[in-house]
């Protein structure tokens, strides 16, 4: 212990000593993340949302709180519903992600930022004000269109259209959903070359 074992002791100290360190001095230094990372930040598009609470329903922890009452829009295809609450307990959330994958509409997403902190629990409670006014920077998790468009939720804020759901390029009786280079060869009766 006292002969061979210090010297390599102080061998493992003077190899290290002249490293560069690993850590970084957080917050006046960040690590970047992957645009992967489900963060915080949950992104809501209200525009898309319909009150539906398949969000809510697929929330293992039953989180997501939702009260809708009905609305005067859009009567024919089925009416609408206003979203009086869409609460998010965020003490509780283990960031799952299975609420966004049951959303049908694509109205909310993981986002990116992870410095949600506060001193009390009843704050980490999101509420549809918030929802409403925070900017959007989803995650490209679960969205691989947004990776190949080369999206980077740290420094864009996404619209509707950009976290939309991948279509379906191969259906033959979409052609709507084409790209615009294929929706020039679409023939009239839907099939497309």
């Amino acid at each position: 212990m006292y002969g061979s074992g210090m010297m390599k002791g102080f061998g493992v100290t003077i190899r290290n000593l002249f490293r560069k360190p690993v850590t970084v001095q957080y917050p006046e230094e960040k690590v970047r993340q992957s645009s992967r990372f489900r963060g915080q930040e949950f992104s809501w598009f209200e525009d898309r949302c319909t009150g539906c609470a398949s969000c809510a329903k697929y929330c293992p922890l039953g989180i997501i709180r939702i009260v809708t009452s009905p609305s005067d829009r859009h009567k024919q295809d089925g009416a609408d519903f206003n979203i009086d609450v869409f609460d998010i307990d965020q003490a509780r959330c283990m960031y799952c992600g299975l609420c966004v994958e049951a959303c049908p509409y694509d109205a909310l997403h993981m986002g990116t930022n992870f410095e949600g902190a506060q001193l009390r629990r009843q704050d980490l409670v999101i509420t549809v004000d918030v929802l409403r006014k925070r900017a959007k920077h989803p995650s490209t998790w679960y969205r691989p269109q947004l990776e190949r468009q080369d999206f980077d939720p740290y420094k864009q804020e996404a619209d509707m259209q950009t976290v939309a759901r991948e279509p379906y390029y191969w259906h033959p009786k979409r052609p709507a959903m084409l790209p615009e280079s294929a929706r020039k060869e679409a023939t009239a009766d839907g099939e497309y070359k």
